[in-house]
């Protein structure tokens, strides 16, 4: 959350106090002034001013990776790592992909069960699973990075998300349509109230960020499955990046 705040004079009133058109003095101490907040109190509009604006992404992070299973803990562990080595290979050589844009998200190694009322709980095989988070670039492309991942071995696709790697370009823009409608609403107030409108006194940023568009595994496997002979169609479409700023105007 940032701030700023313009300073504001205060009416200082020190020593003696007229009241009901009574003169009070030694009531109060002149070492213990009085502030007349209520004033500048009376004479501020609050109102929280919200800007939204559209970007096409420029990155996607994919989550990827191989579920195998097996009667043993160790033949499904091997046999999954044999795949996603495979995967990684693929990735690296093939595609071109930074070993720092890869990452696995998730591992484990656990077992199946079964119950019956005859036998109760019962141990039948493993299951492996090792996912790869994926950060990938050429956006027109992805579609073709999971055909080939998914010939590779990989079968499960979880999620992918697109956004924008440096969201701060468009921190400006942003800003500027919030403060833009922050000030048409304290205006309307001002003008209703028969009064017109003065300058910033504080500004506080909140709500800050970007929207990005994901694509869940569901819709992934439909893409996916849907023909087999064609190659899976992906579309980044636009992210929303927003900011909030409460807005604090004197009113003349």
């Amino acid at each position: 959350m940032k701030t700023w705040i313009k300073p504001v004079g205060v009416v200082l009133i020190a020593g003696t106090l007229l009241v009901g058109g009574t003169f009070l003095s030694g009531a109060l101490n002149a070492s213990q002034p009085v502030y007349a907040d209520s004033e500048l109190q009376k004479n501020i509009i609050s109102v929280v001013g919200s800007g939204e604006i559209s970007a096409k992404p420029d990155v996607a992070y994919l989550s990827l990776g191989v579920e195998t299973q097996a009667d043993t803990a160790k033949e499904a562990q091997n046999a999954n790592a044999a795949k996603i080595a495979k995967i990684n290979t693929l990735l690296k050589d093939t595609w071109n992909i930074d070993a720092k844009d890869i990452q696995t998200g998730q591992f484990y190694v656990q077992p199946n069960y079964t119950y019956t009322e005859k036998e109760g709980q019962k141990v039948k095989g493993y299951t492996a699973q090792h996912t790869l988070n994926v950060t990938y670039r050429d956006l027109a492309k992805v579609g073709q990075l999971l055909d080939a991942v998914s010939q590779a071995g990989a079968n499960r696709i979880d999620n992918i998300r697109f956004s924008t790697e440096n969201p701060d370009q468009y921190q400006e823009q942003v800003i500027e349509k919030a403060m833009s409608n922050a000030k048409l609403k304290a205006a309307a107030i001002a003008k209703s109230a028969g009064r017109s409108l003065g300058v910033v006194v504080s500004v506080t940023q909140s709500g800050g960020g970007e929207t990005p568009i994901y694509m869940q595994n569901e819709a992934l496997q439909m893409k996916a499955t849907a023909d087999a002979g064609a190659s899976t169609a992906v579309e980044p479409g636009e992210v929303t990046l927003k900011t909030t700023l409460s807005v604090i105007f004197e009113m003349k």
